[in-house]
């Protein structure tokens, strides 16, 4: 049985955990195993067998007696953005190696043990994950510990930032692991590594515990095999957070699991969706997009019309301008929330240094990656004296005009559709001389971040050289389980999310 645990999905081990057909111990000893074989792939940052098996014992001791919570045994992993207890916290960067934060992110407590009054999940961690540098990047090529590589053709990006999570489920290293996205950083790994990924609603799931990049963006969510499987998770992880995170959204918790079998009221079980109207952008499906993930959108498209759908034709005008906006937003905040680390209270501190403005200088120079250190530059261009109007300000009002784009568009559809990315996933290196290009591959991404809508990535088929393609759907505010229903009715009339890539790189020694 233990050769096919890595195969087993968020919902069957949960089961399987439940019926005691299996220990989380066996689960857990399993998959450590295969990360050890294929750490080639460059997905984990940090693993701690003795801490994973310790949280495995205590799930069985649970089990044993009786006891019953959502993920109770199950293993996942954490991107390298939250913050926990039992594993170092780097957010991918020198700056802070070896960093140990003092507690767990709220979302790493609400899927694991739990505390401060919410019961946990009872998810076992099995490690930290790869991730571009303070999640500033579109390939998680971009980490200071090495790129992670994408299971289907190891020379190619996963995807950025959450790419080191989106690589160790398409890898079947874990059935789930935590994301992040500030401006796609779930969506577009998902979709280069043919996995499911959910972007909440912003603050949908709380931010405490997440190592800021963009603060009015950051928004945790599940990556996993199927919708069914995030929507397990996103259960345990979303709901309130007033008293440590003024950004979460007073909006009690949901089973997102609940009712993804049934069909749309007044549906027929041959056609489920019958009545949900998709939104098509027209500014989705022009030449910017390659015609290979253009042929798999509309097939998937065709099959949402065959389950009952109908599609509509949409406008979101302000497109091509939601990338100049993001780039001047999110580099910005991201100016201010990175000051913190200057070598004075935490972090990496230079070693020589003649006086307080040289540690300064020399600590930031050393600890940060040059994408970071672009960014700051940006961000601390655009707020500055006689530039703020200009640019920033400007920056705001755009955020703002594309907003109503979408709620003009969701007067005519229930939710919108459209492909995750231009292009299959690209080589490593290939877009390291021309940062702007990576910057571009968000197009479609970076607009509902904005806007602060909810959206997710769903395999639907493959691309140039058999790379997967993801289709994008996306909600109006708090839409999460609209999205999940979708996603969930697509995947039980499709194989795509079910397709795992031939073979996966593995460790010279293993």
């Amino acid at each position: 049985m233990s050769a096919a645990l890595h195969e087993w999905g968020v919902a069957e081990l949960a089961e399987a955990l439940a019926q005691r057909r299996v220990s989380s111990v066996e689960v857990t000893q399993a998959l450590l195993a295969r990360v050890q074989r294929h750490a080639a792939l460059g997905a984990f940052l940090a693993v701690d067998e003795e801490a994973a098996l310790r949280q495995a014992r205590a799930a069985d001791e649970r089990l044993a007696r009786g006891e019953r919570a959502p993920l109770l045994g199950v293993p996942i992993a954490h991107k390298d953005v939250l913050v926990t207890r039992d594993w170092p916290t780097t957010a991918g960067s020198r700056m802070l190696a070896g960093y140990r934060s003092p507690f767990d992110a709220t979302v790493v407590a609400r899927l694991g043990a739990g505390g401060d009054g919410h019961p946990g999940a009872g998810a076992v961690t099995l490690g930290k994950l790869n991730c571009d540098e303070f999640a500033m990047g579109s390939g998680n090529d971009l980490s200071a510990y090495g790129p992670a590589r994408n299971p289907w053709d190891p020379s190619r990006v996963p995807g950025g930032s959450s790419g080191g999570s989106a690589a160790a489920v398409a890898a079947r290293l874990v059935p789930a692991a935590t994301g992040t996205d500030t401006g796609g950083s779930i969506r577009q790994p998902a979709a280069f590594c043919g996995v499911t990924g959910i972007k909440p609603t912003y603050g949908r799931c709380s931010r405490y515990g997440l190592i800021a990049y963009a603060s009015s963006l950051d928004q945790a969510g599940p990556i996993a095999r199927s919708a069914r499987d995030c929507a397990l998770l996103l259960s345990a992880m979303a709901g309130p957070d007033p008293e440590r995170d003024s950004t979460s959204l007073d909006h009690p918790a949901e089973d997102y699991a609940r009712g993804l079998d049934e069909a749309l009221p007044g549906a027929s079980a041959a056609r489920p969706l019958q009545g949900l109207r998709i939104g098509v952008p027209v500014e989705y499906f022009d030449d910017r997009c390659s015609a290979d993930v253009l042929a798999a959108v509309r097939a998937a498209l065709a099959e949402f019309e065959r389950l009952g759908a109908t599609l509509v034709e949409v406008r979101l005008p302000r497109t091509e301008l939601a990338i100049p906006a993001y780039y001047i937003i999110a580099p910005a905040e991201a100016s201010s929330n990175l000051s913190r680390f200057d070598g004075v209270r935490y972090g990496h501190r230079a070693a020589q240094y003649a006086d307080l403005f040289e540690m300064y200088c020399r600590t930031r120079g050393e600890g940060f990656g040059p994408e970071v250190q672009r960014r700051i530059l940006i961000g601390t261009y655009v707020l500055s004296h006689g530039y703020y109007d200009a640019y920033y300000l400007k920056a705001q009002q755009i955020r703002r005009l594309i907003a109503q784009d979408f709620l003009h568009a969701f007067e005519r559809c229930d939710l919108i559709a459209g492909p995750v990315a231009p292009t299959v996933a690209w080589r490593i290196g290939e877009k390291a001389d021309d940062p702007v290009s990576a910057y571009l591959a968000d197009i479609y991404t970076l607009p509902a971040s904005l806007a602060g809508l909810p959206g997710m990535s769903v395999p639907a088929g493959f691309g140039a050289d058999g790379l997967p393609v993801g289709l994008q759907l996306i909600g109006p505010h708090l839409a999460e389980r609209r999205l999940l229903h979708a996603a969930h009715q697509f995947q039980r009339a499709t194989d795509w999310h079910t397709r795992a890539p031939a073979s996966v790189p593995s460790s010279p020694q293993a």
